[in-house]
């Protein structure tokens, strides 16, 4: 790090003397028959979306924005209570009607806005309002399980699904794959580990494995059941477990599944002890306070069910800290009351910073600096996490994406933030950036690219298994996390040659899709996997006119709907609707013209025409009207809707376009 200090130092020169360029200067190559922005019109508009980001600045410096999904995260919350027989009864009422107002007019709900109906998230949304009392008679009902029975019932659910209705005995526990506690006692050379899966799903399958050695009977007092949901009765039915990729290894992995499931009851007793006390070792540090184990939704409410089959009484300490965090989820916004799948308080922070900035709030002033001061203590600098398994030389320093998940802190944030910190240009900062640098080098994996939580979590054949029909078993490297961290040494002063920056570089080039395009793993899709990557070539000096790079511009150009607008739906992650459009949204809209802008196109007609969308578009301040769904937890799974995106990422977008145009620079200084 020491080594790249004095460029880091000509790069901050060189961004300063970018920002204080005349503002009313311009650039040489601006070709006039392309009409102008209306200037008071851009100046007023980004003035208002400023002033409301102001204005949602927390006490302490922090932005945090609401982070909504599905139906199934508010109807699990429902099962939760009624598993426990501890439910408020007002609550309910108020989560109910969250969901019959995303249901689908056809009686279905989807995984996003617009979606069509998915099974999984119908079942849920079914159960969860039979246990409220809502009659199989009313319409609602009615239609939802005439959905689900089009959809082949019950029983074709997923597995997350299927575990909860094992839980409440709907379904025989053969219903569910096998996967035995004694996993935890395998050594890291077995072809299964639990450090070789993903962060989110080690979390995840750790608690459902407890359950699944236990195999508890849900409270459920009302003694609802569904059995009107399947079309063979579910405990005749023998075509649960399925193979999630369709290959000849997924078939193999069925049969060992079957297996399993006759021979667990004769596995030894005290090596199930072992296993269940192992995880239980495993959860306890990791509970994580009023953040919950994993600061994600699934494994929080799972160790609260664990915690109680296992014994433990409710004033235990663990047991009310691991109930409170669950609880901690529930949000109202505008009047409705739903449940979030965890906080978004850092990633939130760090990318609202940028847009401030960008518009002109002082880098030194006091709104940067209280949020860079929010985020400076989010650092993690005294935890290994679980990342340190497959890193343990690398000293800790990242930055988690909630309030507090220590032992998971997320490699697309740190870098974010690193560069956050870079550019207010504030020495106190200097040590945190460095550790930050330090601890994102030491994560790239070998084929020179970056996944969000561990390194070289590449063990593809566990994709095959049954557990893994969400498709989110590993955590790769991806394109956008990747570009992120390589904009961040490019804007650090790292050049193009260093070992690690020309491994990256390397990596996005063969990640480019024939069109051009680049996937977005945690955004969607096409479009914000490109602008991306395209930010992360220019701060590093590629060839703007490179033919590679021209490509992804022209597919930029050739996505721009007529309005001036850029959207994608959330289907572009099936191959079949892949370049599925139903609306332009000011998110998409902003990465777009973000992207182009980097590869040097500000004064594009295409540029153009996307910021007079942003200028004209509806909105309230500084919050654009957005109602659909931009980013994903799981593609084809799970997908989020960030509150955030339609405020920070527009205004971003406009006054990034007022200090090009409107400077002699016609690229960013920045890594984003």
């Amino acid at each position: 790090m020491a080594s790249a200090l004095p460029a880091a130092k000509y790069m901050s020169l060189r961004i300063f003397l970018a920002d204080m360029t005349s503002a009313t200067a311009r650039s040489n190559i601006t070709d006039p028959k392309i009409p102008a922005v209306d200037a008071e019109v851009l100046d007023r508009t980004i003035d208002e979306a400023r002033q409301w980001m102001k204005d949602q600045q927390k006490g302490d410096g922090h932005w945090v924005f609401p982070l909504e999904a599905d139906a199934t995260i508010p109807a699990e919350y429902i099962m939760f209570q009624h598993y426990l027989n501890d439910f408020e009864e007002e609550l309910n009422t108020r989560i109910v009607k969250y969901l019959l107002a995303i249901q689908n007019p056809d009686g279905g709900w989807p995984l996003f806005y617009g979606g069509k109906n998915d099974v999984s998230a119908t079942v849920k949304a079914y159960y969860a309002l039979k246990l409220c009392g809502h009659s199989i008679n009313e319409p609602h009902m009615v239609k939802a399980r005439q959905a689900i029975l089009a959809m082949g019932g019950a029983a074709k659910t997923n597995v997350l699904t299927r575990f909860w209705l094992a839980l409440y005995q709907q379904i025989p526990w053969t219903g569910v794959p096998n996967m035995p506690i004694e996993a935890m006692l395998l050594p890291r050379w077995f072809p299964f580990h639990v450090q070789k899966i993903s962060y989110w799903a080690r979390t995840t399958l750790i608690t459902m494995m407890l359950l699944m050695a236990l195999k508890p009977r849900a409270a459920n007092p009302k003694k609802v059941d569904i059995r009107e949901l399947f079309i063979t009765p579910p405990e005749e039915e023998t075509d649960y477990n399925t193979n999630p990729t369709g290959a000849v290894l997924g078939n193999l992995f069925l049969k060992i599944d079957k297996i399993l499931h006759r021979l667990e009851p004769f596995f030894p007793k005290n090596a199930r002890e072992k296993a269940i006390q192992t995880a239980v070792d495993y959860i306890k540090p990791r509970l994580n306070g009023i953040d919950g184990i994993g600061a994600i939704f699934p494994p929080m409410i799972f160790t609260v069910i664990s915690f109680k089959e296992l014994g433990m009484p409710d004033n235990d300490p663990d047991v009310k800290l691991a109930r409170d965090a669950v609880r901690a989820l529930v949000v109202e916004v505008d009047g409705t009351t739903y449940v979030q799948p965890c906080w978004s308080p850092v990633w939130d922070t760090g990318l609202a910073v940028h847009g401030m900035m960008e518009a002109g709030e002082e880098v030194q002033g006091e709104v940067v600096t209280q949020a860079l001061d929010w985020l400076k203590g989010k650092q993690v600098l005294d935890v290994e996490g679980d990342w340190a398994f497959w890193r343990p030389k690398v000293k800790p320093g990242g930055w988690a994406f909630q309030y507090e998940n220590g032992y998971f802190p997320d490699v697309d944030d740190t870098a974010v933030v690193v560069m956050a910190l870079d550019r207010s240009q504030n020495p106190r900062y200097r040590e945190a950036i460095e550790r930050g640098t330090e601890w994102i080098i030491g994560m790239q994996s070998k084929n020179g690219g970056w996944g969000a939580f561990d390194a070289d979590n590449i063990y593809t054949y566990l994709n095959h298994i049954p557990f893994a029909d969400h498709g989110a078993m590993l955590d790769p490297p991806t394109e956008d996390v990747s570009a992120r961290c390589l904009g961040m040494l490019a804007q650090l002063g790292y050049k193009r040659n260093h070992p690690v920056c020309h491994r990256a570089v390397e990596f996005l080039k063969q990640t480019q899709h024939e069109d051009g395009s680049w996937f977005g793993r945690w955004g969607t899709n096409y479009v914000y996997g490109t602008w991306s990557v395209l930010n992360a070539l220019n701060a590093i000096g590629e060839d703007l006119q490179a033919p590679y790079i021209r490509k992804a511009v022209n597919w930029l150009k050739d996505r721009q709907r007529e309005d001036g607008g850029w959207g994608e739906d959330g289907g572009t992650y099936w191959q079949e609707t892949k370049d599925l459009v139903k609306s332009s949204t000011a998110s998409q809209t902003a990465w777009a013209v973000l992207g182009l802008m980097a590869a040097g196109e500000v004064h594009s007609d295409s540029t153009r025409r996307g910021i007079e969308y942003l200028l004209k578009a509806p909105r309230k301040g500084g919050e654009w009207d957005e109602a659909w769904y931009t980013a994903v937890g799981f593609p084809r799974v799970f997908y989020l809707r960030y509150h955030g995106y339609r405020s920070y990422f527009p205004l971003w977008a406009l006054a990034r376009y007022r200090n090009l145009s409107r400077g002699n620079a016609i690229t960013p200084a920045y890594g984003i």
